[in-house]
């Protein structure tokens, strides 16, 4: 008898604790929110705020991000927004459509607006090769976007189904985390 009611407070326990992660994860996605880049010495550079908003299953976001924080620079033959530092790191807008809609586990498009490219400020125009991809997941309640290293002449020609993310796994990969001046994004 003990034993049934022990296992039957267990399950009631572990449904509670699932329950209040899943109220969590959903008021996440409510209202607006801080978009900060850490550097890899973890001090926080705030960027912009996000607002969210969700309709059934989907979430639906919207980036501001504070220009008057970012130099302006033309590099090879394109205007980028940069953010000064050990490194400029170039804000490349995802240039095809975008629906700006997420999943409690997909960020693939939150990843493609905040996409990167990483230079050396005495180096000679813009080196898509050094992009970098944020690859997010919510952990304590913030979401943290982790950078990996994307080819970014992978958009050069829009892809052809709009529809879906066109960056994926297969065009992302680690990089060391310690070279980089702003290794992690933090929305909160």
């Amino acid at each position: 008898m003990y034993k049934h009611i022990i296992i039957l407070l267990a399950l009631i326990n572990v449904s509670c604790v699932e329950q209040s992660t899943l109220v969590h994860a959903d008021t996440f996605y409510q209202g607006t929110k801080q978009i900060n880049l850490l550097d890899n010495k973890g001090k926080r550079l705030f960027v912009g705020s996000i607002n969210f908003s969700t309709q059934e299953e989907t979430i639906h976001y919207q980036i501001n991000l504070e220009h008057k924080l970012f130099k302006d620079y033309f590099l090879s033959m394109k205007e980028m927004k940069c953010l000064e530092g050990p490194e400029l790191w170039c804000h490349l807008a995802y240039p095809y459509n975008n629906p700006r809609n997420i999943t409690k586990t997909d960020f693939s498009w939150l990843s493609h607006d905040l996409l990167f490219m990483y230079k050396k400020s005495s180096e000679f125009g813009a080196n898509f090769n050094n992009g970098i991809y944020y690859d997010f997941k919510l952990e304590s309640g913030k979401l943290i976007g982790t950078a990996m290293a994307i080819d970014l002449n992978v958009l050069a020609a829009p892809p052809e189904d709009e529809t879906h993310p066109p960056i994926t796994v297969h065009d992302i990969d680690e990089i060391e985390l310690t070279n980089r001046w702003l290794p992690t994004i933090e929305i909160k």
